[in-house]
């Protein structure tokens, strides 16, 4: 959980429901709907998997991945394309692709697709995460704020995972419902905000570093 998907997809209907779908799974999610800034964003940002449409705006995507690869950006690429001679498929994994699945294609199965690339070229999961001076270790499932230990419960733990898992998204209840409670239809919206709450009173006491943020009508995103 926490893997950082890059999607370059020019139909923005399209490209949203794939966000969707993959921050539902658990990535953090980047989206592009051409070629351009993509490659400042990967000076500045690591991520994990790419997919990419061959019909773009401006650059054909797997000679854009071609330039990509010269320049020793190496992430994982999976063409998600209307593509699909077979010229097309060998020219695809020729010029840096790494998997090669044809429109129309099934949401799920891609997303199984992105989790075999990542099994085969990330060497370890991810055992710690961060944001400020919030350090969370998945493995003890250990909360330290600075240098002092925070005693969590497991849906506190869980809920702050989720928030930190997608800190650079709002999670609106649902999302939270489904991913910390897993029993979505079970409990209301005022079940999310007290545990917030009670989360927001263990980490910040003092009330004075504001970690989470609530976007009103909308959800919650740390700050």
């Amino acid at each position: 959980m926490g893997a950082t998907v890059l999607i370059i997809e020019d139909e923005a209907d399209l490209l949203e429901l794939m966000e969707y779908h993959f921050q539902k799974a658990g990535f953090e999610v980047a989206g592009f709907l051409s070629t351009k800034n993509v490659e400042k964003f990967l000076e500045e940002e690591q991520v994990d998997a790419m997919v990419v449409d061959r019909n773009l705006p401006g650059a054909e995507g797997s000679e854009f991945v071609q330039k990509l690869r010269q320049k020793g950006i190496n992430a994982p690429v999976i063409f998600v394309t209307a593509k699909d001679t077979d010229a097309n498929v060998e020219e695809g994994f020729l010029r840096g692709g790494d998997d090669y699945l044809t429109k129309p294609f099934n949401m799920n199965e891609l997303i199984l697709r992105v989790h075999a690339i990542l099994r085969r070229t990330q060497t370890a999961p991810l055992s710690t995460l961060s944001h400020r001076d919030i350090t969370l270790n998945l493995e003890t499932r250990e909360v330290f704020v600075g240098k002092e230990e925070i005693e969590l419960t497991k849906l506190e733990f869980d809920l702050l995972h989720a928030l930190m898992s997608h800190k650079n998204s709002v999670l609106n209840r649902e999302f939270l419902l489904e991913k910390v409670w897993e029993e979505e239809a079970y409990y209301q919206d005022k079940t999310v905000n007290v545990a917030i709450n009670r989360l927001k009173k263990k980490i910040d006491p003092t009330k004075e570093k504001n970690y989470i943020k609530s976007i009103w009508g909308v959800g919650y995103t740390l700050c």
